[in-house]
Parts: structure tokens; sequence; C-alpha cells
């Protein structure tokens, strides 16, 4: 763990501010339902929850774009949406944020992926979800790139956020990654299942422990396997750094060096762990591009982490909140 002088705290969190990060990825609502269960339904046994309250968030990887935006730094979203009321409302969402749309493609043929959770007394009862899987066009593919292209040299850094809706495969992120390293900008990547070794030579790849299992067919128990499992990724990936967070064991971090470093929680108490990975990847982007160094970010990521995880549902960390975490 990076402990942190006040001076060197202050020099990073002011460099956060107005950092510009592309953010390429599945974007999605949350909508939310809470109430309360007092009965089981006569027609199913099921809870009947009276509900008390509703709310929309960003999700997915419109939850990145907020935690960038609540973090200081300035968020461009690439992505697509459906021609549907989610679609618009995810636009507004972020047009209230100031919020650069250009990036998102209304595809008339796609839903807008929409996660709908009903929760009683803080506890989810059933989630559900509406959202198209298959993969983007061609048109769509070449616009998306376009547009970025066109930007690129504004960019700090992209993340790719990657939830396997169809938008990241293959054909849209290699050319993603060439135009990255071309113009020299830091790529951090918070992967899915589908297309898990696609994403070569970036700066930083970041799964969580179910993710690095599957993808390689082991179990991921102790410290030995953990230590195994990253070093197997940095060598398939190609990559500079990775990451593995693991839960309510912290993380792990394999640097460029070679050098491994395990980082206990920060979480006092976990509530939902909900968008807790997109609240990481924001946090370590922007304090590297912040000039903060690998293991520097990770401690930041990983107060950040600790934060959100108290909540219920998936909200962003605020730069307040951090620095209030590290003091």
């Amino acid at each position: 763990m990076v402990t942190f002088t006040d001076a060197r705290k202050k020099e990073l969190f002011d460099e956060f501010e107005g950092r510009k990060i592309a953010v390429v990825g599945d974007l999605m609502l949350d909508r939310y339902f809470w109430g309360k269960v007092t009965r089981i339904s006569p027609e199913a046994p099921v809870p009947v929850v009276d509900i008390d309250s509703e709310a929309t968030h960003l999700g997915g990887a419109a939850n990145v774009v907020n935690n960038l935006s609540s973090l200081g730094a300035i968020p461009v979203p690439f992505g697509v949406v459906g021609d549907d009321q989610a679609g618009h409302q995810l636009i507004h969402l972020f047009q209230n944020m100031n919020c650069p749309t250009d990036g998102i493609i209304v595809d008339p043929d796609r839903l807008t992926a929409v996660k709908t959770r009903i929760i009683a007394h803080n506890q989810h009862v059933v989630r559900a979800d509406r959202e198209t899987k298959s993969p983007i066009t061609k048109d769509i593919r070449e616009r998306l790139i376009a547009i970025l292209t066109e930007g690129i040299d504004d960019f700090d850094a992209i993340i790719f956020q990657d939830y396997n809706k169809g938008l990241l495969i293959p054909e849209s992120i290699h050319p993603i990654i060439t135009l990255a390293h071309q113009h020299g900008k830091v790529v951090t990547v918070d992967p899915k299942f589908d297309n898990f070794f696609e994403y070569k030579g970036v700066t930083l790849f970041k799964p969580n422990r179910k993710e690095t299992e599957q993808a390689l067919g082991i179990r991921v128990s102790f410290d030995q396997d953990i230590t195994e499992a990253i070093q197997l990724l940095k060598d398939r990936l190609t990559c500079e750094n990775v990451l593995i967070t693991l839960g309510s064991q912290g993380m792990c971090l394999l640097e460029a060096g070679g050098e491994i470093t395990f980082e206990s929680t920060k979480a006092q108490k976990v509530h939902d762990v909900s968008g807790a990975g997109d609240t990481v990847i924001s946090t370590l982007t922007v304090a590297l591009v912040a000039g903060a160094t690998m293991k520097e970010a990770t401690t930041l990521a990983n107060y950040a982490a600790g934060v959100v995880v108290s909540e219920i549902g998936a909200v962003p960390i605020y730069i307040n909140d951090l620095i209030t975490a590290v003091k």
C-alpha cells in the first residue's frame, strides 16, 4: 500500500481536473425500484414488493463516464444506443452532465441496454434486463472509429469498458488500440469474457477474479494461484500492467517491471458491489494521466472502491469523498 503525503495528495488531485478521457463501451441505464415485502403473492410463491421509490442512473460504461465526471475529469462517451425512450434518456443524462454526445450513435435496430433492479429491505429481489447483444454493424463500427480518430489528439486516455453487449468486438477493439499507440495514449481495459484476449498491448488490463478464472480455466483461490494467473495474463496479452480485483481480498497488481503487489481492501462495510469495477477503472485511469505511479493509482482506486461499495446501487466516487477516504 502506498502512503501519501499531504503535498503528494494535493499534487495528484489537482491534476485530476480537466483530464479528457474517452470511454468506449456498452452504455446502459440502471433502473431501481425500492420497496418492502409484507406478503407472498397468492398467484405464485413469490414476494410482493410494495414500491416506495424509484430512480434511474447511468450504468455500464455510462457509469464510468459518471465516475470520471465526479472526479473532475472530462469524460467523452463512445457507444451505441437504440432509438427508444431509454436511449433518448441516456443521451439527455449525459447532456445534463455537460458531456459531449457526438460519440454516441443511435441505431434504430438495437435496444438500449436497461437493467431494472427491484430492491426490498436493502436486498435485491430480482433484476430484469432488456438489451441487444448482437455485434454492431460495420457501418456503425466505422462511424464510431472515425469520430474517435477525429478527436484522438485531445484525449489523455482511452478506457475500454466491456459488458459483452456487441460494441467491443475484435474489429472495433484492434483499430482503436492501434490508434491509441500511434498517438501515445494511455489505454486501460475492464474486460468481459467474450473478447478477453483481444486487448493486447494495452497500458493496464483489469479483470476481476471470476473473469480471470473463466478466461484461464483455472481456480484462483490462494496467493500462489493469483501470482501464477496474473503472470499468465500479462504474458498472453503482452500488456504493460495487470490488476486483478479480488473482492474482499483486495487487489493484486503486476507491473511492467515484474513486481507483484497485493493490496488489502479498504472497504469498511459492503452493501452493494454493483459498479465497483467501474469506479476502479475510472479512478485508476484518471490517476495515471494525472501523473500517479501504477502503485499510487491502484491504491487510490482501492480507496474509491471501498467508498462506493458501502452504498446501495451503482454510485460514482466523488472527489471529496475520495480525498476524505485517503486521509
